[in-house]
């Protein structure tokens, strides 16, 4: 396998770049180095911006200079091309367009990036798909398993200006989930701060800590079935793996969750065929980036997990106004 080696590289931030974070800027510079590689330049002080060390979530200002070091590159490692499947659902999956934004219905089972041990995930099929689009970038994550709303900026200023109300809290997310056991009443807060437990112990581990960041969570129970509660979960905070880890918390695990789940009760699921987890990013309220109007797009309740709660016997009615089909209010 041939590689070519660049030299060293001086960038000097633009102003619609100012305010991106130091390792989402190197993941788009750097196209086709892995991301495991991206961060290990960054945890040793390769990656330099105006002389000083960067760390991965250090946001760029305007006119810095950033020194990018020397990367090998493997000339025959390309991006893996979408399959017809795969072109077929994103195409179909565009909740909502305009020249400034992009929402799209992810779909469980497929990683937002492309990393060491994923050739393809969802960007990089979108920027096959639209070889002439100038700019694509995700706005926000969500985890491989979870479907749902996810929004893609067109510009830099519109990611810039997305990521600004994301941290002030201007945008609501409201996701479906069916939580293991019929818990009492209709509310359910969890305040507990999460830490990330060090990756030689666990891959991308998550668990409540006094040491952790702050974390909350409401879920509202919108129908009871057979040992079971179909909810809306409203995050205020975007931990990773949040909604999983307090659901298991509080003794009310995620269905189908192989990592903080049951797994005897995640066995028993597969008679009613829940083979992935039941977690769907159902709605997304913001105001949009360049007009300020407000914004309110849902992603539908995919079929599968439809039949997975007809097929378990109901303890309760649902509520109207949040329909399991994610037919907006």
């Amino acid at each position: 396998m041939a590689e070519v080696r660049n030299a060293v590289r001086h960038h000097r931030v633009a102003a619609e770049e100012e305010g991106q974070r130091i390792d989402n800027y190197l993941i788009r510079l750097l196209k086709g180095v892995p991301r495991s590689r991206i961060y290990r330049l960054l945890r040793k002080g390769e990656v330099r911006v105006d002389g000083g060390r960067a760390r991965p979530t250090r946001r760029l200002r305007a006119g810095e200079v950033i020194r990018v070091p020397p990367v090998a590159l493997a000339e025959t490692v390309q991006p893996r091309a979408p399959s017809e499947p795969l072109t077929r659902r994103l195409s179909t999956g565009i909740l909502y367009e305009d020249d400034a934004l992009l929402v799209l219905d992810k779909p469980s089972g497929l990683a937002v990036h492309g990393g060491s041990s994923v050739r393809l995930g969802l960007i990089e099929a979108l920027r096959s798909l639209r070889p002439d689009a100038p700019y694509l970038e995700l706005v926000h994550r969500l985890d491989r398993e979870t479907s749902g709303c996810l929004m893609v900026a067109k510009r830099a200023l519109v990611l810039r200006a997305l990521h600004t109300q994301l941290r002030d809290g201007g945008v609501e997310k409201s996701y479906h989930a069916l939580m293991a056991g019929e818990w009492r009443g209709d509310k359910l807060t969890v305040d507990a701060p999460l830490e990330r437990l060090p990756v030689s112990y666990r891959d991308r581990q998550v668990h409540v800590s006094p040491r952790g960041r702050t974390a909350r969570t409401e879920f509202t129970a919108l129908q009871r079935r057979a040992g079971y509660t179909f909810a809306e979960a409203r995050i205020e905070t975007g931990r990773m793996h949040q909604i999983r880890v307090h659901a298991t918390h509080v003794g009310h695990p995620v269905a189908g969750d192989d990592r903080y789940g049951d797994r005897d009760r995640n066995a028993g699921l597969r008679s009613v065929g829940l083979r992935r987890l039941f977690l769907h990013a159902h709605r997304l309220e913001l105001a949009h980036p360049e007009t300020g109007e407000r914004l309110s797009v849902t992603a539908p309740l995919s079929e599968d997990l439809r039949q997975v709660l007809e097929r378990l016997p109901a303890h309760g009615p649902l509520r109207e106004a949040h329909s399991p089909t994610g037919e907006s209010e």
